[in-house]
């Protein structure tokens, strides 16, 4: 049998280039008519886990921050009305800015950096969460304010121990809201360099292979019914009396 070394080297790089397109690729890669591959999709999904991993890192501390930012927001103007128009004014604008644009505008400044993805995810955070504490506040009874008071509660008290308990149904539902859009934004988070699930959708020509892209799809979703489900579990708990009045 002649040995590998005897043969052409042209003949050795066929042999080479048609093994690793064996291993890595598939039959139905490349192919626009084979809307989901589930072979390709059984060898690969493990390039998913580290982008997984990332997102979920980008989305948490984009949450976090964003949470804290527009919570003290919604505070100040709870006590300072007048501050509210040009508040939700100003989070309103952040919302609009397109969210490629804001990741691009931001790289002179931050450059690709995981840094430049959560400025821009916690910003869009900003105004859903502080309408839905501002809303949730106002929507306190004005019965439930003047009796705290009547027992003698101090204004820090009765905003800490009566009116955001009753709050917490509509700041959770705004957290809901912020947390599934912010999600699925941080799939784009690849154009600011910080990773993500974007990279598996626009790295080796994955846009031309639908599998790729229903992969992170469904990632995604499930992504957001784990967090969603998460802050329902926390509703549940933080509102006893509402459990109470169901029973």
């Amino acid at each position: 049998m002649a040995s590998l070394a005897a043969l052409p080297l042209a003949v050795v790089g066929q042999v080479e280039k048609g093994f690793i397109q064996k291993r890595t690729g598939s039959a139905c890669q490349g192919k626009p008519s084979h809307l989901f591959c589930f072979d390709w999709a059984r060898e690969n999904i493990d390039r998913y886990g580290t982008p997984t991993l990332q997102q979920l890192e980008l989305v948490a501390i984009s949450i976090v921050i964003g949470f804290v930012v527009a919570f003290a927001l919604a505070l100040l103007a709870h006590r300072r009305r007048w501050l509210r128009p040009p508040l939700l004014a100003g989070t309103g604008i952040l919302y609009a800015i397109p969210s490629i644009s804001f990741f691009l505008l931001l790289l002179p400044i931050t450059g690709r950096s995981r840094e430049t993805a959560i400025i821009a995810l916690s910003a869009y955070t900003l105004q859903i969460i502080f309408r839905n504490v501002t809303v949730g506040l106002d929507n306190v009874p004005a019965s439930a304010t003047d009796s705290a008071r009547g027992m003698g509660m101090t204004e820090r008290q009765v905003l800490w121990r009566v009116e955001i308990p009753l709050a917490t149904p509509e700041i959770i539902g705004g957290l809901r809201i912020a947390t599934v859009s912010t999600i699925a934004i941080a799939t784009l988070a690849v154009f600011a360099g910080a990773g993500g699930l974007g990279t598996q959708i626009l790295g080796e020509a994955n846009l031309t292979f639908p599998t790729t892209i229903l992969i992170v799809i469904g990632i995604v979703m499930a992504m957001a019914f784990f967090f969603d489900a998460i802050l329902l579990t926390i509703q549940y708990y933080a509102t006893p009396w509402r459990r109470a009045r169901a029973s």
